[in-house]
């Protein structure tokens, strides 16, 4: 049993990278029918309203993710969603084409996907910023403009909540991460200390 271990956590990272591919693909499909539709907005805010659902609601995520309902199922409720919502056509084509391929359970993947390619298109760049306690707007406000005049490009902030750090903030803009924690701090005066 130990010995299968490595081998099926790289597994998963594979098929994890395998399906983060398709939900890019059903995504970039999406966002140009919806350029050539020009709804590209309309179908983002869709796209958040159902992230949000997903995020607030656990049965609505294990109707999404879990196997045992059947194809029909999925797209009854889904279709049901996308009505109260009143989401546009080419929303709905795309949420129920994923439960009719049986692949609805990219549908997070996608939609993150689909933001992407939004953001990309208005010249924004995503920003994973973790804090010790919860930003309240002023504090947003005041880091979205320092990060706008550092880039030269509009930062969609992306923040949550990290309890392992003692104050500060951790930001990861693509590959690249600022890091002005006060744990980090504290580590770099404990290292100079015993070089002394």
């Amino acid at each position: 049993m130990l010995s299968g271990g490595p081998r099926e956590a790289g597994h998963g990272l594979a098929e994890e990278a395998q399906n983060a591919g398709i939900a890019e693909r059903y995504a970039l499909a999406v966002f140009e029918l919806a350029q050539e539709q020009k709804v590209v907005e309309i179908v983002s805010r869709d796209l958040s309203t159902l992230r949000a659902l997903l995020a607030e609601s656990a049965d609505l995520m294990r109707l999404v993710r879990a196997p045992i309902f059947s194809r029909r199922e999925q797209q009854r409720g889904l279709d049901a969603i996308l009505v109260k919502i009143g989401a546009d056509p080419l929303t709905a084509r795309f949420v129920l084409l994923l439960a009719g391929k049986r692949r609805l359970y990219l549908l997070p993947e996608a939609i993150r996907a689909y933001d992407k390619l939004v953001a990309k298109q208005r010249g924004e760049v995503d920003a994973e910023v973790a804090s010790a306690r919860t930003l309240n707007e002023p504090e947003r406000a005041a880091l979205t403009q320092a990060l706008k005049s550092r880039l030269g490009r509009e930062p969609r902030l992306h923040a949550h909540v990290d309890p392992t750090l003692l104050g500060g903030l951790v930001v990861k803009i693509g590959s690249r991460m600022i890091d002005s924690s006060l744990r980090t701090k504290l580590n770099g005066l404990r290292l100079a200390m015993k070089g002394r």
